[in-house]
């Protein structure tokens, strides 16, 4: 071996080895060979070659050289180790010549390091791809020029690419395919060059598709070494959550029912109105609709069948109204109509339309029936700029409406409409009349009802009373209409009912048995359970029917002929007496009236405070007493305060009459002490039975 050999072997960097051409052995080695086989160098000193590259490639490549052969040969393969395992290599063999010396050199580059080095990232890469393909999120990641560099199955899903596209690889054509799938591309392509174009922007925001399907777009700068080398997007598919937002927000500005808008939306729009109004001068009309009697539906059909009518009311509404306008339900049986651009005459036209919309019948299940409606409109400017007063001069109208007989319309104005004062007043009446029935501040007097023919007391009549500690004493005339309206009349009757009833037991258990008249609201009369509750009072004071008179006013008998005679005939089996207050005020038909099982008329004080100079009252009031007498009634008037009067309705033919001139309402105490008074006549006057 020369020293020129010798030190191009230790020069070389990597294992490298001689081989001796005639027997084809190591001639030497250098410390990296040593190092790479785990050998000593002199261990590899006069080695076969062949037992240390053993592979079929070098193995051939010896047989050839052994013949002769002078070929290079460079190729990747295995030395085995001292203990046995394989090393991967690049080895390079090649024929060299130094100094006289001929052979063969092989030098081999170590590949273990950078063999795990690749294992190791593809690991890393499969895993990623893992971790991209687990995601619910479609990735789609791009270079600064906006090539695609990777997308994930998700994304392809969620835009619907073909697997054909992606696997040609062709940038373009899945652009084109995303631009076509989008519902609105201008925006889009927009949206995406401005993101293209800042190259460290982040940006979120939402994409929808032909399909329908809704995509949120998020795109982040991709960095490397702090610089920016791609942008990487992400989109996930928020079909259902949009839908869920806009459910939401459909239910806090429309009403659940009717999908109409509702109170709040109705004031939105309100106030856009007014600030048009306000720039062009054009007035505009809001249009408070309540339906007539609608409590009826619900209880004759019940809530079902109810909620469908009002679903159709709303339908058929939607269709009489100019697209421009608002049609709004505030609840229950009340609708709103806000007629923008409206004068008067438009305001009438858009009721004259939802008059006609409400003519057509209903047909439900097999039922037909009409529902009618009451309308109040409010003017702006004129009627307030706001939707409180608008709607406080609406409602003031309707009611004007309803009191007027129903199905029909009028204007409210700032004349017309209840003052704010009043209103306030109202409330707050309302609210200590609810205080008073907590804390038991009402109480009952009752006027004795006397008969003309012995004048002995035969009955009296329960009145309520009210004195509240801040507003003294108040009439009922001034809290009864409040309470009507409010609907607090069923609770103050029920108490009357209750109070009154315990009173005639007490009397009676004392040897005064009277008959105790109680008047009944309309409202009271209507409750579901009203016959089942005069029943349950009867029997929790001790007190025999015939001893209750209930009294009804003809605007209660009128009303939903059927279902009150039903009612009327369930409290004469009870064996309550029934009589007519008011008779002679109201538009009472007497077929309908020989029909009822009612036992007397009484005479409103109206005909009988004019008794005996006004011809018309007097003849009047004889009319009302020959009725009774050919329906075999009896007659009470009420209102007597004069002894002409009770002498003109005893010669008449009245049977009973009630008023000053015997005696006011009095309370408990004092009206025992009257029965009590020498002057009284001591006998109880039978009771005439009512007719069946």
């Amino acid at each position: 071996m020369t020293p020129a050999l010798r030190s191009l072997l230790d020069a070389m960097l990597h294992a490298a080895w001689l081989v001796e051409p005639d027997r084809l052995e190591v001639a030497a080695a250098n410390p990296a060979a040593a190092a790479l086989l785990g050998r000593p160098v002199e261990a590899l000193v006069g080695q076969p070659v062949r037992t240390l590259a053993g592979t079929p490639e070098d193995l051939c490549y010896w047989d050839e050289a052994a013949g002769g052969s002078t070929a290079d040969l460079l190729s990747d393969t295995f030395v085995t180790h001292a203990d046995g395992r394989a090393v991967p290599v690049t080895r390079r063999i090649a024929p060299v010549q130094v100094d006289g010396w001929r052979g063969w050199l092989v030098s081999l580059h170590d590949r273990a390091a950078q063999q795990a080095s690749e294992r190791a990232l593809e690991v890393a890469r499969a895993e990623l791809a893992a971790t991209l393909e687990s995601t619910d999120d479609g990735l789609l990641v791009t270079d600064l020029a906006g090539r695609i560099r990777h997308c994930n199955h998700r994304f392809a899903e969620l835009w619907g690419l073909p697997l054909d596209l992606l696997e040609r690889r062709d940038d373009r054509a899945v652009m084109d395919w995303m631009r076509r799938s989008v519902a609105d591309p201008g925006p889009y392509l927009r949206r995406l060059a401005a993101i293209e174009e800042a190259t460290l922007m982040q940006a979120s925001d939402q994409i929808v598709l032909h399909s329908g399907t809704v995509l949120e777009r998020i795109s982040r700068p991709q960095c490397s070494g702090g610089r920016p080398i791609g942008r990487v997007h992400s989109f996930r598919d928020i079909t259902e959550r949009v839908a869920a937002q806009r459910r939401i927000e459909q239910l806090s500005h429309h009403d659940l029912l009717t999908g109409l808008p509702n109170r709040g939306l109705l004031s939105d729009r309100l106030e856009r109105a007014v600030a048009q109004s306000q720039r062009d001068g054009t007035p505009f009309a809001l249009l408070l609709l309540n339906l007539d009697r609608f409590n009826q539906i619900n209880e004759t059909f019940g809530h079902a069948v109810a909620d469908r009518v009002l679903v159709e009311v709303a339908e058929r509404l939607q269709g009489c109204v100019r697209q421009i306008d608002t049609i709004a339900r505030l609840g229950g049986d009340e609708f709103v109509l806000l007629a923008h651009r409206s004068d008067a005459a438009g305001a009438e036209a858009a009721a004259r339309r939802v008059m006609d919309a409400l003519q057509r019948p209903f047909a439900v299940d097999g039922l037909t029936f009409t529902v009618t409606g009451s309308i109040g409109i409010a003017m702006h400017p004129g009627d307030g700029a706001a939707l409180d007063p608008l709607l406080g001069h609406a409602d003031a109208a309707m009611r004007e409406v309803k009191q007027s007989g129903r199905n029909a319309w009028r204007f409210g104005s700032l004349h017309a409409a209840v003052p704010e004062r009043q209103l306030r007043t109202r409330m707050r009446l309302d609210h200590a009349m609810r205080q008073a029935l907590a804390q038991q501040r009402f109480r009952l007097h009752y006027q004795p009802q006397v008969e003309l023919a012995s004048g002995a007391v035969v009955g009296a009549e329960a009145l309520i009373r009210w004195r509240d500690p801040e507003l003294g004493e108040v009439p009922p005339g001034q809290f009864i209409p409040v309470a009507e309206e409010s609907g607090f009349i069923v609770a103050i009757g029920d108490w009357v009912l209750r109070q009154a009833v315990t009173q005639a037991a007490l009397w009676h258990a004392r040897g005064r048995p009277l008959r105790i008249a109680v008047n009944v609201s309309a409202l009271q009369f209507r409750q579901s359970g009203f016959v089942d509750g005069v029943a349950a009072t009867l029997r929790a004071a001790g007190l025999a029917p015939q001893w209750l008179e209930l009294e009804l006013t003809e605007s209660i008998l009128i009303q939903d002929a059927e279902d009150t005679l039903a009612r009327l005939q369930a409290l004469a089996r009870l064996g309550v007496h029934l009589s007519v207050d008011d008779f002679g005020t109201g538009y009472s038909s007497l077929g309908y009236l020989k029909r009822l099982p009612i036992g007397r008329l009484k005479i409103d004080r109206s005909f009988v405070c004019d008794l005996p100079d006004d011809a018309a009252d007097a003849g009047i009031v004889s009319a009302i007493i020959d009725l009774a007498r050919a329906l075999k009634l009896q007659v009470i008037a009420e209102g007597v305060e004069t002894e002409a009067q009770r002498r003109f309705l005893s010669q008449a033919g009245c049977d009973q009459f009630q008023g000053f001139l015997y005696a006011p309402a009095l309370d408990v105490r004092s009206f025992e002490t009257l029965l009590e008074s020498p002057d009284q006549p001591q006998r109880v006057v039978p009771l005439r039975r009512q007719r069946p």
